[in-house]
């Protein structure tokens, strides 16, 4: 059976590849890929392509860059390969004229248990928030974003310092093995479909994260500011700024630890340094104690390293 899938791939970042790759190794039929245009990237914003069209093309893999989802001459393109399943790893959200196509239908991978944390930052919001178990789910697209009917879920705890990058990292693998446990089902027809259950939860919420979401307010709790940057790193990371003899400077916080000490002379957002091996800034109970910094333009270092070229 499993030859009679003939699958259309849709996904853009690294988060994607292995999803794609898996089914590759495994000899399902990926007929087409469908990703981003290749963007300016980096310091010399040479313009590359996404590491989904990089590992697609390596594979002899035909690859579409629509810039507009909803154009007629896209979907006539996409009707040529006649796919009966795509599937959808970190992607644009679809029109139904995309998602609706194939006979089986349209599956995505989410980087949550579902219901929890719908949305295009479910990792970020899950560690900023103080989770301590997340998962992947595969669920059929419908209307409404991420809350299509679930095929597979699998849970993963998040460790006390796990950041974004790290739970990134172990989602995406257990997302693509998740992504080929799917295929399989559906290849034996061997699955069946469940409603989302949000009944008697508080739903969490994942919105996409902009700059001003990751300025560092200080009058929180230590705990609270310690998940908050951990969320956030590596990328697009916490930022503060810091009064320097040269001047204010923005400064993203990759890392950072409670002392779990406190300075009564000092208010949320001021700090001590001994302008050699710590800073430490104060937050509405305890001090926090700066681990790793980069100010704009130079490297991402530790707070030593730091203090030695700024003096606060």
């Amino acid at each position: 059976m499993k030859e009679d899938l003939r699958i259309i791939f849709m996904g853009t970042p690294e988060f994607a590849v292995p999803s794609l790759q898996i089914l590759v190794e495994n000899h399902f039929q990926v007929v087409a890929v469908v990703t981003a245009v290749d963007k300016p990237r980096g310091r010399g914003q040479k313009v590359i392509p996404s590491p989904v069209k990089a590992y697609a093309l390596a594979q002899n893999i035909p690859v579409l860059q629509p810039t507009n989802l909803k154009n007629p001459d896209f979907h006539q393109e996409l009707k040529s390969y006649r796919a009966n399943l795509q599937v959808v790893v970190a992607f644009r959200m679809l029109p139904e004229e995309v998602w609706n196509m194939p006979e089986i239908g349209t599956f995505n991978l989410h980087a949550s248990y579902l219901p929890q944390y719908r949305g295009a930052a479910p990792i970020n919001w899950a560690i900023i928030n103080g989770e301590t178990e997340t998962g992947v789910t595969t669920f059929m697209l419908k209307h409404e974003i991420d809350t299509g009917n679930i095929l597979f879920q699998e849970k993963e705890p998040i460790h006390p310092d796990d950041t974004a990058g790290t739970l990134y990292e172990r989602l995406m693998q257990k997302g693509s093995k998740l992504v080929l446990k799917t295929i399989k089902a559906i290849a034996r027809d061997e699955y069946s479909l469940k409603a989302q259950n949000s009944k008697g939860l508080e739903l969490m919420s994942a919105p996409k994260i902009l700059r001003e979401t990751c300025k560092i307010d200080w009058n929180h709790p230590a705990e609270k500011i310690r998940n908050f940057v951990r969320g956030l790193s590596p990328y697009p990371a916490a930022w503060t700024t810091l009064d320097t003899r040269g001047g204010e400077k923005v400064c993203k916080i990759y890392s950072v630890s409670n002392t779990h000490e406190q300075n009564p002379n000092l208010a949320p957002g001021q700090y001590i340094s001994d302008n050699k091996n710590f800073i430490h800034i104060q937050t509405q109970d305890d001090l926090l104690s700066f681990d790793e910094l980069q100010i704009e333009g130079r490297k991402r270092m530790s707070v030593a390293e730091f203090l030695r070229g700024n003096t606060l």
